[in-house]
Formats: structure tokens, sequence, C-alpha cells
């Protein structure tokens, strides 16, 4: 790399000294250590000298030499003795033989490898280099990251003399080298949106950097803000002729003319990557293959050459269709397995769960695939388009495998495909894909009989099958040669020493009436099912019965526990037991799944078979019990005291019990689909209350942005079906929890509030209390937002009575710092900080977590409204923290947003401006009308750091925005940009 510094050559030399014994530091203050003791550098000339020696790069530096380093052209009369001096008191503190006196000078030697955090840096830069070379851009930005990392503070930090001053400029020219290459290649894969709020922060610092201020535009444009992009550029222009009397250079110029032209080659994916491990992150999913598979030969030979075709050159996709039990899946394992050397960077595999009435949604899929991939949960964007495009980015220069199993159709499937060379994807389908474009079809039949019988005597036995070929042959061709009720009548018999072939051929005649229907579509998979499900012990059946009612993608242990009503250990071995025989699934450690045509087959076999009649009912209230129980536990470990779990209904299962909170909350979120599943089915069974408080103490879920689709629709139906069934105790609080969701988004906030309204109304009426607490504090909230400040602090005096009255501490904490944001617009600065004051120290008391985050972020506010910046920064940072421990992303963006507000209020547009840009990229409560009140931030930031037209561009958004919504705010905006207009 050019102008990369060089360091000293003796670090690679021979040493006397015992290796890293010692270690300095350069990129900072001059530091010398012995191991993790930190040595005494002496004076600041002494520190002079030892940092000229550590830079000379191994050479000897005569006395002059050193003389014109520490002291420039007018040294002290004794600088010979005294530089004499400063080398004696170094040789003491260093190991023997490390300063050396030769030919009237000094050296350093003898030092071990990486001992000058200089020479870590330079080796860091040279393998970054050789794996950008090596089109590796991810090990490359870590690397990159690594060594930036190595810089603490100034160069040389208080190191006098002229020498000292040429390596600080030199050393930085080549940090801010290595961070325009970072960042250079951030942009290439995909980091836009972060990189944006670095460059802003960046070219304030270095407002002269053309090459920052180029790859500023270039996120910006690419993460869709083209006014601001063009913005920067006459900013840019117009700081360089004042400054320097020259115009932008010819490459920032030509970036100005595309991004007017809109050049399709800029408009690369503007979604966000995150940061990669320092070992690429290589997923092996796929399910293990059957050790006895057999046949399929010419399927497995054209599927296994489609594949190969990827290598190193295009995307390959092969789409196996056939009914269920044909055998897609085991073939398609198979054949992944077979190809996995082709695909080295690693082989994900999801159930897509096409055939059910719940199919798997591609954005949730695509969530785990980035997760297995190595981004971060933070770094994984919300909408499918912004997730396909990350997930396209992450495979990019890898060679990965995708199997996609049970596919509902190609509108499922798209999303999830690769679409890079050196990529390949495997679908099974119960439909043939012919509108998947480029798709290799594959329709896959039943076994031929030979293929059949292989398969049967592989599992049995060639013992066994030998003498009764025919009574084989008989097996088979009852199973209609569906592999899937091959391999169960064949596991029947292999389990059954005392059985003969012929016996079990007795059997399926006897038992299998209608085996013509294993001709027929579905119903051959229904004949298939039966075979297994005769098999069971009554207790096996009962399970498997019980167990399909359940509408969730899977189901935990514990939870099958409770809707089996037996001891987890019993409930285990039954379960197990299940998945020996092929009917359920073991999707993880403790989890369990049902094909979903399997599922159907149980459900029937619930409805004919189980006694008592009432039973599944009592099975699914069991499951709905264990999930609020849990559910409520969580809720009071995350807000101790809070009284919302004492207004709940009775449960009769006592759910699981956490003592760590981090526990409490992964179960909340593993189980968050199953339980909103559990909540929907539930409503329309007679357990409808139980439904609707299940919801409300799930809250969470809506409020992080996490599930918060699904908990709308789901709120959405209770509500509905509480009002045509007449129950106002369950609407009214299916209102209140369908509010908290509709809080998240600025265009929904009339609709929030009468759903609100209606909540109190309601609850009233039945007497329930609990709703006419937190119905009028989202009224609040809302009023607050909407700029009706009186009837917000009119509803939340109203929720403060009612949490008083209920004895609802942490209630009453979430109002007063509610009403404390009203305050701060209502310039009564005094009582908003007392009253966030008192928020704050009820949740400090009851050792809450988030909620504690919600205090100081309103105690932030309000001391920053009141002009206590530094405190409130200290609160501000506090509440960021706890909301990044606790996965609340939105509410993280709102605390950036709020500290950006306090360092542009303290006189520090530049992390004012940097803060405003993290919000943007997180996102923040409130949905657009909130971003644009961050957009004015951003604006008034940038105004002030000299960038008029960018923040011209991000007032002018901020004000299509408020316009849109009729927010009072749009003349505050206007008000910014008429002297911007004027000027």
């Amino acid at each position: 790399m050019d102008g990369v510094p060089r360091v000293p050559e003796q670090r690679r030399a021979g040493s006397s000294a015992e290796p890293a014994a010692l270690s300095f530091g350069v990129l900072g203050p001059v530091r010398a250590r012995r191991g993790v003791e930190q040595l005494s550098t002496g004076s600041p000339q002494q520190r002079a000298l030892l940092a000229a020696l550590l830079l000379r790069e191994g050479r000897t530096a005569t006395a002059g030499e050193l003389i014109d380093a520490v002291w420039g052209e007018e040294p002290p009369s004794q600088a010979l003795a005294a530089l004499r001096t400063y080398a004696s008191r170094l040789r003491k503190v260093l190991d023997p033989g490390v300063l050396v006196s030769e030919s009237g000078g000094y050296a350093v030697r003898g030092l071990g490898e990486g001992a000058l955090d200089l020479a870590v840096a330079q080796d860091l830069a040279a393998e970054a280099e050789k794996a950008k070379s090596a089109g590796d851009l991810c090990h490359a930005r870590e690397v990159l990251g690594r060594a930036l990392a190595l810089w603490d503070g100034e160069v040389l930090a208080g190191v006098p003399g002229p020498y000292a001053e040429a390596q600080r400029v030199r050393l930085e020219e080549w940090r801010l080298q290595l961070l325009e290459s970072r960042l250079d290649m951030d942009l290439e894969q995909g980091c836009h949106a972060e990189s944006v709020s670095e460059l802003t922060a960046l070219t304030a610092a270095h407002p002269l950097r053309e090459r920052l201020r180029e790859l500023l535009m270039l996120a910006l444009y690419r993460s869709g803000r083209q006014a601001e992009a063009l913005a920067v550029y006459a900013d840019t222009r117009r700081l360089l002729a004042d400054e320097l009397g020259v115009d932008p250079r010819p490459g920032l110029r030509e970036l100005q003319q595309r991004i007017l032209q809109a050049d399709p080659s800029l408009a690369e994916s503007s979604a966000p990557q995150a940061e990669p491990a320092a070992t690429p992150v290589r997923p092996a999913q796929l399910p293990a293959t059957v050790p006895d598979f057999t046949g399929r030969a010419a399927i497995v030979h054209e599927l296994s050459e489609v594949l190969s075709s990827a290598e190193g050159r295009v995307m390959a996709v092969s789409a196996l269709a056939g009914i269920g039990g044909v055998g897609k899946t085991t073939l398609a394992v198979h054949v992944a397995h077979q190809a996995r050397t082709a695909f080295p960077d690693g082989q994900l595999y999801v159930d897509l769960q096409g055939a059910g009435s719940r199919a798997a949604e591609p954005e949730t899929v695509l969530g785990s695939f980035l997760r297995a991939l190595g981004t971060a949960d933070s770094a994984i964007p919300d909408s499918l388009e912004e997730r396909a495009a990350l997930y396209r980015s992450v495979l990019d220069g890898r060679r990965v495998l995708v199997l996609l199993d049970n596919a509902r159709d190609a509108a499922q499937v798209r999303p999830l495909l690769p679409g890079m060379e050196g990529c390949a994807a495997l679908v099974t389908s119960r439909v043939r894909m012919v509108d998947l474009a480029g798709a290799h079809l594959v329709d896959l039949d039943v076994m031929s009989p030979d293929e059949a019988l292989s398969l049967f005597t592989k599992i049995v036995g060639e013992e066994r099958v030998a003498s009764e070929r025919e009574a084989a042959l008989d097996v088979v061709a009852a199973c209609g040669f569906l592999p899937l009720a091959i391999r169960i009548a064949a596991s029947r018999l292999a389990a059954r020493r005392t059985w003969t072939v012929s016996v079990l051929a007795a059997k399926l005649a006897d038992e299998r009436r209608r085996l013509d229907e294993l001709q027929a579509g579905d119903l051959a998979v229904k004949a298939t099912f039966e075979l297994g499900y005769g098999a069971l012990e009554p207790p096996q059946a009962r399970a498997f019965r019980l167990l399909g009612l359940a509408d969730g993608p899977d189901i935990s242990l514990a939870a099958a526990a409770a809707v089996l009503d037996l001891p987890v250990e019993e409930t285990e071995d039954l379960l197990e037991s299940l998945v020996d025989t092929s009917l359920l699934e073991s999707a993880a450690p403790g989890r369990y799944r049902y094909h979903d045509l399997v599922r159907l087959y149980a459900r029937a076999c619930a409805e004919r078979d189980e006694w008592p009649p009432s039973e599944p009912d009592a099975a699914m209230s069991r499951l709905l019990d264990f999930y609020l129980a849990t559910a409520a536990g969580v809720y009071s470990i995350e807000r101790p005291g809070d009284r919302l779990v004492k207004h709940l209904e009775a449960t009769r299962h006592p759910g699981l019990a956490f003592t760590d909170p981090k526990a409490a909350v992964d179960w909340l979120y593993s189980e968050a689909n199953s339980l909103l599943a559990c909540t929907r089915q539930s409503a329309g069974s007679g357990m409808l209350r139980r439904a609707v408080d299940l919801l409300w103490v799930t809250k969470d879920l809506a409020e992080s942005g996490a599930n918060s689709h699904q908990y709308e629709t789901t709120a959405v139906a209770l509500r509905d079906l509480a009002h045509e069934t007449g129950d106002g105790r369950a609407e009214g609080r299916a209102r209140t929890a369908l509010t908290s969701v509709l809080l998240l988004a600025s265009d929904r906030f009339a609709e929030a509030d009468e759903e609100a309204r209606l909540a109190t109304l309601l609850a009233q009426q039945a007497g329930d209390l609990a709703p006419c607490c937190w119905a009028p504090n989202d009224r609040g909230i809302i009023a607050f937002y909407e700029g009706r400040h009186d009837d917000g602090e009119r509803h939340l005096q109203e929720a403060i009575t009612n949490y008083r009255a209920d004895g609802n501490l942490p209630g009453e904490a979430s109002a007063l710092c509610n009403l404390s944001r009203i305050h701060v617009k209502l310039g009564r600065m005094d009582s908003a900080v007392e009253l966030a004051r008192r928020g704050v120290t009820i949740y400090d008391q009851l050792g809450m977590t988030v909620r504690l985050a919600n205090g100081r972020l309103a105690l932030g506010i309000a001391l920053s409204a009141a002009g206590h910046y530094n405190e409130a920064l200290e609160e501000l940072h506090e509440a960021l923290r706890l909301f990044q421990e606790n996965r609340q992303r939105l509410w993280e963006g709102s605390a950036n947003f709020r500290i950006a507000e306090a360092h542009l209020a303290g006189g520090r547009p530049a992390l004012a401006a940097q803060h405003a840009e993290t919000a943007l990229a997180l996102k923040v409560i409130g949905g657009d009308w909130m971003r644009a009140n961050v957009l004015t931030t951003l604006g008034q930031a940038l105004s002030r750091l000299g960038q008029t037209d960018r923040a011209k561009a991000c007032w002018s958004e901020a004000l299509s925005i408020h316009e849109e919504f009729g927010a009072a705010e749009a003349e505050q905006v206007r008000a910014l940009l008429r002297p911007a207009a004027a000027a």
C-alpha cells in the first residue's frame, strides 16, 4: 500500500530478550510495557528520544539527528549530555541489549514480533490489502477494523520536537487512508445506511478531504437520499472555493453527474451488512441423510449435474415437485449432501411449511438465514426487500447451497434464492413451479417396484425378505410404492422380530380396505400415515393426536408437556419415540414439529379417535395456560411491581419459572411465532379472555419492532371476535393491546387514539380497572405526538390517578415520565425534570431495566431542555445502553435521536449529526413523523457545520413528511428553510 509507514526492521530479527517481553505504543501516547506492567518512559524529551528510536526502522540514529529530532534548530547548550542521560535512564527501564550505542549514536534492537503497535498495524494493513486483491472484502474489512482500533488518540501525544510533529502528520494521514479504504469496502458490501453516520462525522472533522465527501455522496445516494447527496457536492464546491480558491477534483464532479443522471451502476443494494466475524461463518444446516437411501439414480445424477454447473459460474435452481410422502425431502437432502464439496462456504436449510395454512414468511426465513451467515440481529433490516438485498450481498463471493424444503409457491421462494454466482438452490414443493424463472424442474413420482423392494429390504434385512419375496412385493404395493409409507411399514416389521413378512402383508391387507386410495393425491398420504399411526402404543397415539392440534410452526418440550398434561421426562420419551417412527420431526434439541400433512392427519385422528370428545379443547386450554402463565412470569421479571399480571385471567398451569432475566427474554422471542399462533387459535374456542390477556402481556413483541405485523393481525382478530360475541371486557383489553402496536406507526395515531378511547369506555362499563390505566396513558402519548398538550396532560393525570388506585408503581412511573415530556413542550422545565426524576426513582427502586431505560430517556430529554446538557447526555447514554442490551432496536434509535438533540443544544454539531444519522439507520418509535423530526435535527447540525445545502435537503424531506401528516412541526421547518433559501 503506497504511503504505508515502515516499521523497525529489528522486530523481525533474532532477539536475546524473551519473546514479547517488551511492547511499545506510538499510535497514541508513547508507552512501554513488560507484559501487563506499565513502564515509566520519563520526561517528554525522554519519550521523544524513545519514539525517534522506535521509528528509525532499526537504523542507528546519530547524536546530531536525535538532538534535531528532540529539540529542533535551537537545542539547549547541554543537549548532548541531556541526550546521554535520557538514553541511560531508558536502558535501566528496558531489557538488556534493547537500547544499544554504536558509532556515536543509538538504536533499538531485538524487539519481538508484534512488539510495536505500528508494526502490528502495518502487518494488518498488508493483510487487508492482500485479502482485498483476492476479492475477500469481508476479511479485508475486518482486518482493517483491527488495524484502525490500534490508534489510541493523538499519535505521539505530548511528545515535543519537530520529528514527532512530522510523524503525527504522516501517521494521521495514513490512518485516514486506511479509514477511507475500509469505508470504500463498506459501501461495496452494502453497508450504506450505517456508513452515512460515520462519514457525516468524518466530513465534519476533515471538511477539506474530498475522498470522504465522495464516499458520503455515494452512501447517501445508495440509501435513497439523492437530494442530500447532491447537496454534499454543492457544500463541498462552495467550501473549496472559499477556503482554497479551487474547484472539486474530477472524481467528485463525475460522481455528481452520475447521480444527476441516475447512473444504474451506482444503484447498488442499500441494505446494511453486519461486521463479519474474524472467521467467516459457514452454516451446515442440512438435515442428516438417511443411511439406507435407495434408488432414484437417474434423478440423483441429473440433479448433481445441475448443481455442479453452479461451481464458479452461475447460480443453479432445481425444483422438485411431487405429492406428500413421495420422498422429495429425502432425495433433496441426499443430493445436497453429495454436493457439499462444491459449496465449501456452507449449506442453508429451511422447511417452508408450504402445504399448511401458515406457510413460513420469506422475511422470517431471511432473518434466520442472515443470522446463520454471521449477521448480527441489530444489522438485520425490517422489510422483505431490504433483507433480500442484504442476503444477496452477504452471499456475494461465497459458494453456498440453499435447500428450500416444502415450498408453497414460486412467490414464497423468489426472495430466498441466492442470485449469486457460485451458489445454488434446491427447492421441494407439492406444486410444479413453472413460473420460477430459470428453474430446472423435476417431477418426482413413486418408486419403481424394484426400488421400493430394495428400500424395504435395506430396512428389514436381506435374510428376512429373501424367503418371502412375493409377500414383500405385496407390502410395498400396499404402500403405493411411496417411500415414506414403505419406511414406516418396514420399521414396524424391523422392530418386531417375531413377525414374518407375510404377517405384515396380511395385516396391511386386513387393516387397509381402501388401498386403492393410495393412488389418489392427498388420500395416498393419509393412507400411508395410517400405517404408522396404527402401530403406535396408546400413549404414543394420544400424544400424536393432541400435539397436532397446535397451530405453531413447532412446539417446545415444555409446551408439549402442558398439552399432554404429563411430566417433562415422560413427554420427552413419547416425543422421541414418535420421532423414531418418522411421524414427528426433531426441529432442534427440545423442539418438535410435524410435517404439515402429518399434522392434518393427526388432527383428523383427534376428531375421530380422541375420548372424551372434550379432550382436544382441554389440551389447547392447557397449552394456552402454559403460554399465559409463562409470559406473565417473563413480564413480571422485566417489570417487577407491575400490577398487570394481577389482572390476568387465572390459569391452572404454572408455566415455566425463570431466574435469569436474559433467559426469560430469550424464551419470549424464541416462542413468539408459536405463542401468537396459539393466541389466534384459542380465540374461537371459548378461551377468548385468556387469549386476549396473553396478547396483552406479550406486548414487548410489538414494542421492540419484532413480530409487529403478526401481533397486530392477532390483536385485530381478537378485537373483532370479542365485539361479535359481546364480550366487552375482552374487547376493551384487545383494543388496549392493539393501541400499543398502532403507536409504532406515525400515520396511525388517530386510529390508535380511537382504539384507546373505546378501550376506556368498554373497560369502565365492564368495571375492568387495568385498561382504565393503560389506555389513558397511551392516549396521553398520542396527544403529545399530535401536539395536543393540554389533552395529553389531562389523559396522563387520569392514568396516574388510576395507576395509584391500583397500586401500580411502574405504571405510575410510566405516566410521570410521559407527563414530563409534555411539560417540556409547555415550557415547564423544572416540573419536567422533577416528574422524570420521580419516574426514574420508582424504576430504580423496583430494579427495572427496559422501563428504567424509558425513564432515563425522559429524564435526559427534560435535562437537555433545561440546559443541563452534560447531565442529560449521561442519562441518555445509559438509556441507550439498556435498550441495546434488551434488543429494543426502535428505542435504541430514539435514544440516539435524543442524544443528537442534546449535542446540538450543547454546541456539538458534529456529534449531533453522527447520532442523528445513527437514528435514521436504526429507525425510531413514531415512524415517518419521528423520522421527519430526526431529519430536522440533522439539518440543524449540518447547517452549523457549514453544510447548508445538505441541511436544506434534510429540511425539505422533513417538511414533505410533516405536510403529508398535517403536523404542527411543518411551520418550524418552513422557518428553517426560509433563511436557508435566502442564503
